[in-house]
């Protein structure tokens, strides 16, 4: 079907609340009796350290050196924010895939934000957001990355909300077909952390290349970003342990979300045992993400905090 006529047919689909919640969805217990043993792989998320590179304490240009040398960690997850400048630089990427290979860092995935609404109702301006993203697709694809990582926002019902996010998402996934880049959705609040309801964009589009990246934070569905970081106070929060058993079938990425510890080094809000065991028993084979994005600790501490917890987590689960 070509992009047209795709439009066509969604504009004329009458997809309202109703029909979405018919859709068949993944529970809990559906993962938590299906166990698979699978290897934990771990990379580091750039924005772990986005205090440092804004005071410019650190270069982003060195992340893979930082990943490796400082974290012991051989697999990198790169954020849009701090490469603006060289966003369609082909030698920049080229070089930045020959900094990590001497390292040898995988490059994962780029996180691109504030590049529009792909579930704008506005379809001129949802087309401007989709070919915005197109750049970092090309850089990903140089880099050696599987996906970049996209935000769901848009405005309006869960109606045109749902047709407009299949437009979208859809047609930055056709492009990303093309370049063999999948596109992933993360939770990042309000309509994105309802996991019913992006679960149905997916199952819509129906593309290999259209997945989610499940973050263990951001379930807030009363605010853009989503954090339920304690300290945000939201008072509407998605069960985290259901959003990241319905987006882990669709998951080529999954993003630890750490916020606080206690002296143990347990996370302080996050059932981490049960998400952990969520991810291992669904089979997931790809990489775990850490994102700090606690105050108490420094980044660097933070970082090392959450990679203890992980594995110490992970290799006492049965």
């Amino acid at each position: 079907m070509n992009m047209k006529t795709r439009r066509t047919f969604i504009k004329k689909t009458a997809w309202g609340t109703a029909a979405i919640a018919t859709l068949p969805q993944t529970s809990v217990a559906n993962i938590l009796t299906n166990s698979k043993d699978s290897e934990l792989k771990l990379s580091l998320a750039q924005w772990s350290l986005h205090r440092a590179l804004e005071k410019g304490e650190i270069k982003a240009v060195d992340f893979a050196q930082i990943a490796k040398n400082t974290y012991d960690i051989n697999a990198v997850e790169y954020v849009n924010q701090f490469y603006v400048d060289m966003a369609t630089s082909e030698k920049f990427w080229s070089q930045m895939k020959q900094r990590a290979d001497s390292e040898d860092v995988k490059s994962l995935l780029i996180m691109v934000d504030n590049e529009g609404e792909l579930g704008n109702p506005n379809e001129t301006e949802r087309n401007t957001s989709v070919e915005n993203h197109y750049k970092w697709i090309n850089a990903a694809k140089i880099l050696g990355c599987h996906s970049i990582r996209v935000n769901a926002f848009g405005k309006g019902t869960k109606r045109e909300l749902h047709a407009a996010l299949i437009d979208g998402l859809g047609s930055l996934a056709a492009y990303g077909e093309k370049q063999e880049i999948n596109v992933l959705v993360e939770n990042h609040g309000l309509h994105t952390s309802d996991g019913k309801f992006i679960v149905s964009v997916l199952q819509q589009v129906n593309s290999p290349f259209l997945g989610t990246l499940p973050d263990f934070g951001n379930w807030c569905l009363a605010a853009e970003w989503g954090s339920t970081q304690p300290s945000k106070n939201c008072e509407d929060i998605y069960p985290h342990e259901d959003g990241v058993a319905e987006f882990l079938p669709f998951a080529k990425g999954v993003s630890a979300k750490t916020y606080d510890f206690d002296e143990e080094g347990n996370e302080t809000s996050l059932d981490y045992p049960l998400l952990l065991k969520l991810v291992k028993d669904s089979g997931f084979d790809g990489y775990i993400g850490i994102e700090y994005e606690g105050q108490n600790l420094s980044e660097h501490d933070g970082i090392k905090a959450s990679k203890a917890l992980i594995e110490k987590t992970w290799n006492g689960l049965d």
